[in-house]
């Protein structure tokens, strides 16, 4: 069986990780072989959120990297669609596997459904019902247009259902959640805390990086002057992200970075070492936001809606848009709070499957053969 993966950003590096490795421990010990090659778009161009993530994740080196970076979201994706096209075309494979919701992910799957090759969805059913937000747009089409949708949670799926879509649907749990399993003891082997000058359960980590967010003035103002206000208490360790640090200084708002402790943007293994021995974290971040839930982190999300509504239901994530007050006023709730995550001692689990994700789509793949 010959694979296809489509990648473009931090977050699909981390999710092809997992899977990766299931097809190559699959390959160990099985005849019915299967053939990855790695298509990495190059929406993600900066080397701590790009190369390293291919070493430090073992994630094999990508087959074709179209380096395509910094245009606007119709001629990002068209291009991308153009380029992922003349490569289908060549290599002509049986499947093409994508991840997420972002540019990269639509165009794969354009491309892909255009010449009738199956598409497998990791990560699919997720719905923020906000169609404002680009990611939206992205991963519905990419869900319709999907032959294998492998979901992270029972409510992926219900979303799905709702949009009439029952059949291929795969309950797999998530490949996150495989992930930070697996990297959490070496982060904490390899990285010591003092390199960023802070100590175990002494600061708040953040990360802004949203277009929403980023973008509009008024937005990165609010909740900068929040961030403020928390660092008179506590550390707030924000990695800067490029395009975040380009807006505060084109919106005349760089003087808000002063009292916080700014770092260049890190690593994966580095982020997750950051993640575990945090107070609480600040993020706009899909993806973080549910890496603070894995390693039992409180966590503000400075958004307006969430993906990962289990972690919003089960008390541990706080939607606090963008709002200076609102942002405050959830800060406070959690450092009254010392049981955040009390329904693990109720024996309850978390609900992103038991670590075996990858494993399981790796299954379903190889039983549909194509």
């Amino acid at each position: 069986m010959k694979i296809i993966t489509v990648v473009g950003a931090r977050p699909q590096f981390i999710k092809a990780a997992a899977v990766s490795r299931a097809i190559l421990e699959h390959n160990a010990g099985s005849n019915n072989l299967i053939t990855e090659s790695i298509l990495h778009t190059g929406q993600h161009y900066d080397e701590k959120m790009s190369a390293v993530f291919f070493d430090q994740l073992e994630i094999p080196n990508p087959k074709y990297n179209l380096g395509i970076i910094e245009k606007n979201h119709g001629a990002m994706t068209g291009k991308m669609l153009e380029q992922i096209e003349m490569i289908l075309l060549d290599e002509r494979p049986d499947m093409l596997l994508v991840y997420g919701d972002t540019n990269s992910t639509l165009a794969g799957t354009l491309a892909a459904a255009k010449l009738h090759i199956p598409v497998a969805h990791v990560e699919a059913g997720l719905r923020s019902y906000n169609r404002s937000m680009p990611e939206e747009i992205n991963r519905v089409m990419t869900d319709h247009l999907s032959s294998f949708l492998f979901c992270p949670t029972q409510a992926a799926v219900q979303n799905l259902n709702g949009e009439g879509i029952e059949q291929h649907i795969h309950n797999v749990g998530d490949v996150m959640y495989d992930v930070a399993m697996k990297y959490r003891s070496i982060a904490d082997r390899r990285y010591q805390l003092e390199q960023w000058q802070v100590e175990e359960n002494s600061y708040i980590l953040c990360t802004v990086h949203r277009a929403e967010n980023s973008d509009q003035k008024a937005r990165l103002q609010s909740i900068f002057y929040a961030l403020n206000e928390v660092a008179a208490e506590i550390p707030v360790v924000l990695p800067l992200h490029p395009r975040t640090r380009k807006m505060l200084k084109e919106f005349n708002l760089e003087y808000l970075l002063d009292p916080l402790h700014i770092i260049e943007p890190v690593s994966y293994l580095e982020m997750v070492r950051l993640e575990m021995s945090a107070k609480a974290i600040i993020t706009d971040s899909g993806g973080i936001q549910k890496e603070a839930f894995f390693h039992k982190v409180p966590c503000l999300t400075l958004r307006d809606e969430t993906e990962w509504v289990e972690t919003v239901e089960l008390g541990c994530n706080k939607i606090c848009g963008a709002n200076k007050d609102v942002i405050l006023e959830k800060w406070i709730e959690i450092c009254r709070d010392n049981d955040m995550f009390y329904f693990l001692k109720e024996g309850r689990g978390l609900p992103y499957g038991n670590g075996t994700a990858s494993y399981k789509i790796v299954e379903v793949l190889t039983a549909n053969d194509c």
